[in-house]
């Protein structure tokens, strides 16, 4: 056979426009005669689809087949994947505590680095310190109660005026 032609019918099968005759002319071709280095995979390639096609499945073939590999997939250990979601799901929880307690216990240890040393040795002088600020707090107190007694007259004087007001009520209803 010519290889031009045979150039020609490849190129018109892999544009999938050759006849089933064509086709045949190309598995003929392929199975029978030398073919050039060129041409070795495209050779490969009918050659294959020679043999499969010549591979014949009868019903108890299939069956068996079947069989076989259903038995062979249930000695295997099935995972579901439903059990892996869950897992993932589980498992990024516990990670999201985990990590959230961590970083609240860092968190908590920066701070409590800040804790008041002894810095007084002599007992006389941490008596000193600590009468100071007895003193601050003392004089803060002090501060708040002026303040408070400022709210004691505020409501001395909203009682003096409610009183007042219904006095002059009462006089008006009696003149009434």
């Amino acid at each position: 056979m010519d290889s031009k032609r045979i150039e020609q019918l490849l190129e018109k099968y892999w544009d999938a426009q050759t006849s089933l005759e064509e086709e045949e002319e190309l598995h003929q071709y392929f199975k029978n005669n030398p073919v050039p280095e060129v041409w070795k995979e495209t050779a490969e390639l009918f050659r294959y689809f020679d043999h499969e096609k010549n591979k014949m499945i009868t019903d108890l073939n299939f069956d068996q087949a079947v069989t076989k590999q259903l038995s062979q997939r249930q000695e295997k250990k099935v995972i579901e994947m439903k059990s892996w979601l869950q897992i993932a799901r589980v498992a990024a929880g516990v990670l999201v505590v985990v990590a959230a307690v961590y970083l609240i216990g860092l968190e908590v240890r920066n701070s409590s680095t800040k804790e008041i040393a002894d810095t007084e040795t002599d007992p006389q002088l941490a008596f000193e310190e600590t009468k100071k600020a007895l003193l601050m707090i003392s004089r803060s107190f002090n501060k708040a109660q002026q303040e408070a007694s400022k709210i004691n007259l505020l409501n001395e004087a909203e009682q003096k005026i409610k009183s007042k007001t219904s006095e002059t009520e009462k006089d008006k209803k009696e003149n009434i």
